[in-house]
């Protein structure tokens, strides 16, 4: 059935932003927007996608592409202007053009539109809003800008390991490990191992200057933060940690979806699955570490605290949240820690985390634009 049907209904009308793409119409991930505009039609809500050049605030319609369900089309046609705007813009480099940014910047100030999660987390940022929060603080790992070679040794001197990972890094692509190791002569060697594909490699060194530049030269241009390593509970002797999707209901108040966990590769050094991570149970892996009790007692800590850090975030922010995945890890002693937050959540592979998180998109969006009938 077309889900343009509806619109003899004026049903909640959400549009899936993105950025037009001269190959293909439309940037980002197509089965995605697939996923929520049947998700958006289950529950009586027309979904469609809009581009930023498309999107004109001053109308009462506006040009969007709609994905027919028979036959499994795209159709560009005129709908109605968005209640909600969903920001799907897939990369950072799209979303701080500045045609892109002029779009979004209007929504924020609309009284028309809700627009939710304007923008990409950029990892520094992040770090300095939960520094302001004693509360929030103890879960945070020691952070630094890797601004020069003294950071480094004095992060060095405090941390047997150390991570660098770069401050608009995904899906944990660039990430660096390095670590001090002594010898019992008392000589330092440093071992600094780089993460690939699915694989990493590593080389020795015996004078820091020489790990700086090695550093430089693989970081580039980009901006890096350098983060106190944390020793995470492991399973087969391979470390993992837990990835948390927290999203507003359609009551507007924060809740987790799901909990899932990522077990690192035997050659890798982060659990990403594109870096050869693997998806695993988050209780089996905790019972396994833990013993049943301790690992139930700490996944309802790890539930707390992630709904601590999503509140953290937003308040700090200042901005209309309502989603958000978030890395945390569990070390040996079952303390937890906070790694990463991303406003623009990959895909949940769990099925029953995807549902959930299909229908609370819909529910928020509905909360969103009663809100605006209700002013």
């Amino acid at each position: 059935m077309d889900v343009s049907a509806h619109k003899k209904q004026q049903p909640l009308c959400i549009g899936i932003l993105t950025t037009p793409d001269p190959k293909r119409q439309f940037s980002g991930n197509r089965e995605n927007f697939i996923d929520l505009i049947k998700a958006g039609y289950e529950q009586g809500a027309l979904v469609y996608v809009v581009t930023t050049s498309d999107l004109k605030l001053s109308g009462k319609q506006v040009q969007a592409y709609c994905y027919q369900l028979a036959s499994k089309k795209w159709n560009k046609q005129l709908m109605p202007l968005p209640d909600v705007i969903y920001n799907r813009i897939p990369t950072r480099r799209l979303e701080i053009q500045s045609d892109v940014q002029r779009t979004i910047q209007a929504c924020i100030r609309s009284k028309q539109v809700h627009l939710f999660n304007p923008f990409f987390f950029d990892k520094w940022t992040l770090f300095e809003w939960l520094d302001q929060s004693p509360e929030i603080r103890k879960y945070v790992p020691v952070t630094k800008q890797l601004s020069s070679q003294a950071v480094l040794e004095s992060m060095l001197k405090r941390f047997p390991f150390i991570y660098l990972k770069p401050v608009e890094g995904k899906a944990g692509k660039g990430i660096m490990r390095l670590e001090r190791i002594t010898k019992k002569s008392g000589a330092q060697t440093y071992k600094l191992t780089m993460q690939e594909t699915a694989d990493s490699h590593y080389e020795l060194f015996t004078n820091l200057s020489d790990v700086w530049n090695r550093i430089a030269e693989n970081k580039k241009d980009e901006n890096y933060i350098i983060q106190q390593g944390i020793l995470l509970s492991n399973f087969n002797k391979r470390p993992f940690d837990l990835r948390a999707l927290l999203q507003k209901t359609s009551k507007g108040t924060w809740s987790v979806t799901g909990i899932g966990a990522r077990v690192a590769g035997k050659r890798s050094i982060t659990t990403h699955v594109p870096r050869g991570g693997s998806i695993d149970d988050p209780a089996r892996l905790l019972e396994k570490s833990f013993g049943p009790l301790k690992a139930k007692r700490i996944l309802q800590r790890t539930r707390s605290t992630a709904l601590l850090m999503a509140n953290s975030v937003e308040q700090t922010s200042k901005q209309k949240l309502g989603e958000m995945s978030m890395d945390l890890g569990v070390d040996l002693d079952g303390r937890i820690w906070f790694f990463e937050a991303n406003s623009k959540p990959m895909k949940f592979d769990e099925p029953h985390i995807r549902k959930k998180s299909l229908t609370r998109i819909i529910g928020y969006s509905v909360y969103l634009a009663n809100k605006n009938k209700t002013k």
